[in-house]
């Protein structure tokens, strides 16, 4: 099932919507993309982005802050491939992703702030299903998020 546009949700529910910065690009497969929130904080380091996606995703969007850092990517073409496989709706980074081409015929939603040729560290630092803030929006595990080429809206239930 398609998901809704965010053009549509955010004129139909303004009083309920919080609208993301327009600071991320497309670059996954799947342009327009939503589902529940699970979340990451991270910084530089990847390694439990991986062990996330490698997780049944019963079609969530994984949002990962990982501090806007521009150093190295926490997000490439094997993941993705691991996020499509797995049942995730999309990613959302907070960051850098890599394998912009694998990212592009991935069938699953990704955007993030740029791309960077650099891995991140793997060392397993980070927080999993806490609130995160950036782009201006609290991001919480649990509610929605909507995202398509106009940009991403978050509410706190199922908009219809």
């Amino acid at each position: 099932m398609p998901s809704p546009a965010t053009t549509d949700l955010s004129d139909e529910h303004a009083d309920i919507v919080r609208h993301a910065a327009p600071v991320f690009r497309d670059f996954g497969g799947v342009l327009a993309f939503s589902g529940p929130i699970a979340t990451l904080r991270v910084f530089e380091d990847n390694a439990i982005v991986r062990k996330a996606v490698e997780g049944p995703g019963h079609g969530r969007v994984l949002v990962v802050d990982g501090g806007g850092s521009l150093a190295c990517a926490l997000f490439g073409g094997n993941l993705a491939a691991l996020a499509a496989e797995n049942g995730w709706a999309g990613v959302i980074v907070h960051g850098c992703i890599r394998d912009t081409a694998e990212l592009a015929v991935a069938k699953v939603g990704v955007k993030a702030l740029a791309a960077h040729p650099k891995r991140s560290a793997r060392t397993g630092a980070g927080e999993a299903d806490i609130a995160i803030t950036f782009a201006g929006v609290t991001f919480t595990p649990g509610e929605w998020l909507y995202a398509d080429g106009d940009g991403i809206i978050v509410s706190a239930r199922k908009l219809d």
